[in-house]
């Protein structure tokens, strides 16, 4: 049974006549795939292979060298949440909040919680230093995120 759906699948094909070559097309289908799954797994590594017409060890590489995707051991929880450490966050009390993050959450960075809904990590640079600390929710980024304001974001997720 494919763990791809055919939507999925279009989506990927979609893409190729945009890339020179499929294999271009090997980071934005794992997009696609984490995307819709919340994980890569190995099943969908050999189907994106399959796609993409490439050995699954080539997909696995492209996916194991961005810390971004996450397997089926380690699914990513409903909702992703990044804490800047860039330099200017750093300063402002980035590395304060991540602190605070994992103590309200429960989890350290790379981990989800308990109940499935937030996985916490930390990016280096989330590009937006006029508003550090910053705190990426999902697609949304929050300026200027104090221990309450982080409590605040928590509670709604």
């Amino acid at each position: 049974m494919s763990v791809l759906s055919e939507g999925v699948r279009e989506r990927i094909r979609a893409l190729f006549p945009k890339y020179p070559n499929k294999r271009a097309v090997t980071l934005p289908a794992l997009h696609i795939v984490h995307d819709e799954l919340r994980q890569v797994s190995t099943e969908a590594i050999r189907e994106i292979a399959d796609l993409l017409d490439l050995h699954p060890a080539e997909v696995h590489d492209t996916m194991s060298f961005y810390n971004f995707f996450k397997d089926e051991k380690h699914p990513l929880g409903k909702h992703r949440v990044w804490v800047c450490r860039s330099i200017a966050c750093a300063l402002r009390g980035g590395e304060e909040l991540l602190a605070h993050a994992c103590d309200k959450l429960g989890v350290h960075p790379g981990e989800t919680t308990r109940d499935g809904r937030v996985t916490l990590e930390f990016a280096e640079c989330l590009g937006a230093c006029e508003g550090a600390p910053c705190v990426l929710v999902n697609d949304e980024c929050h300026m200027n995120i104090s221990h309450e304001g982080f409590d605040e974001l928590a509670r709604k997720l």
